[in-house]
C-alpha cells in the first residue's frame, strides 16, 4: 500500500510552484534539507522520480508534472473541506487568504485590516500582493479565497462584486502647475510614465490616452506608483495615479496634481471569488467591510483634492 502524508503533498506543491528548493522551503517555513528529505520520501512512496535536481532550479519530470496537477486538485478539495466547516459557523473565523493588486494594497490595506480585526477578531487574514493575472490564477487554483482587483475580470468561474469607483489624476512637475490640464490627446505627445507590463493600471492609463502597449514612444516604466511620482518630481515626465494613492505618494514629492476635465478617467475596484466557494456568504460580508474602508479613505482624500490643480 502506498503511504504518503498530506504534509508531503503540500511540500511538493510548493516546490512545483516555486521551482526552487530554497524558495519553496521558505514558503513552507521549514529548512531546505528537511524539504528535500520529505520530497525524497514521497518519491520512494510513489515509486517514481518527480524532479530533476540541479543547483539553480528544479525541473519536474513528466511524472512530476502530472502529479502536480493532481496534487493541486487534492489540496484544493481538502482546503474546501475546511471552508465548509467555517461556512457553517455564524462568525467569521480562521484563515482568510486575500489577494490585492499593488495599486490598491498599500492604501486600502491598513484600513481593511483594522476594520476586520475590530469586527471579526477571530479572523486570521493572510494578504498576497501581486498583479491581476497571478491573483486570478492563484484564486482559480484554490490558493486564495478572494482577490481585490480592478473590474471587470470576466472570468465565468468567478463572482464579481463592485466595491467602489475612483478617478485617475494627472501628476506633473511642480513648475507646470499653472499650465492647462492636459487632454488625453495631449498626453500622447508627452513622455508618459507608466507601470511596467502586467499591471492593469498601465492598461487603463493607455486606454484613456487611446494608446496601445505596442505604440512606439519615449517611455520609462516603473514597478510602483511611488517610483512613478518620484520620477515626475525629477522632471522625467508625467503620470497618472488613482485618487486613493495621492495622499500617500505625493507627501514627499514636489509635484502638482490635477483633475482631468469630464469625463474623467476612472476605474472600478471589486472583489472576486470562486462561484463554488463554500465561503461565498462570508466573503460577501468581507466585501462590505472593504467597501466601508474605501468609503473612509474617500472621505480623507475627497476633501483634500481640489477641483483643479493641487500643489504638494
Amino acid at each position: 500500500m502506498i503511504q504518503f502524508t498530506l504534509r508531503q503533498l503540500r511540500y511538493f506543491d510548493a516546490l512545483a510552484r516555486h521551482g526552487h528548493f530554497g524558495r519553496a522551503a521558505e514558503a513552507c517555513a521549514i529548512t531546505q534539507p528537511a524539504m528535500s528529505m520529505q520530497i525524497k520520501e514521497l518519491e520512494e512512496a510513489l515509486g517514481g522520480v518527480l524532479l530533476e535536481r540541479n543547483a539553480r532550479q528544479v525541473v519536474l519530470t513528466k511524472f512530476g508534472q502530472e502529479l502536480a496537477e493532481r496534487v493541486r486538485e487534492i489540496l484544493r478539495s481538502i482546503d474546501e473541506l475546511g471552508d465548509f466547516a467555517r461556512a457553517s459557523r455564524d462568525q467569521l473565523v480562521g484563515r482568510l487568504r486575500v489577494g490585492m493588486i499593488p495599486t490598491v494594497a498599500p492604501y486600502l490595506l491598513p484600513k481593511v485590516i483594522a476594520n476586520l480585526t475590530r469586527m471579526h477578531p477571530e479572523l486570521d487574514v493572510h494578504v498576497r500582493e501581486t498583479v491581476t493575472p497571478k491573483l486570478i490564477q492563484e484564486l482559480s487554483e484554490g490558493r486564495l479565497d478572494a482577490a481585490i482587483v480592478a473590474l471587470p475580470v470576466s472570468e465565468p468561474s468567478l463572482t464579481e462584486v463592485a466595491l467602489f469607483s475612483e478617478n485617475f489624476l494627472l501628476v506633473r512637475p511642480r513648475e507646470d502647475e499653472a499650465a492647462p490640464v492636459l487632454s488625453a490627446e495631449a498626453l500622447r505627445e508627452m513622455r508618459l510614465l507608466l507601470l511596467e507590463e502586467g499591471h492593469c493600471f498601465r492598461d487603463q492609463a493607455l486606454s484613456f490616452c487611446k494608446m496601445q502597449s505596442s505604440t512606439p514612444r519615449e517611455v520609462l516604466d516603473a514597478s510602483s506608483l511611488s517610483t512613478l511620482v518620484q520620477m515626475v518630481s525629477a522632471g522625467l515626465g508625467v503620470t497618472l495615479i488613482p485618487e486613493m494613492a495621492v495622499a500617500v505618494e505625493t507627501r514627499s514629492a514636489p509635484v502638482s496634481v490635477a483633475r482631468f476635465d469630464d469625463p474623467q478617467p476612472s476605474r472600478t475596484v471589486g472583489m472576486v471569488w470562486r462561484k463554488t466557494s463554500p465561503l461565498a456568504r462570508q466573503l460577501l460580508q468581507i466585501s462590505e467591510v472593504v467597501s466601508l474602508s474605501a468609503d473612509a479613505l474617500r472621505e480623507q482624500y475627497g476633501t483634500r483634492s481640489a477641483k483643479g490643480n493641487r500643489r504638494t
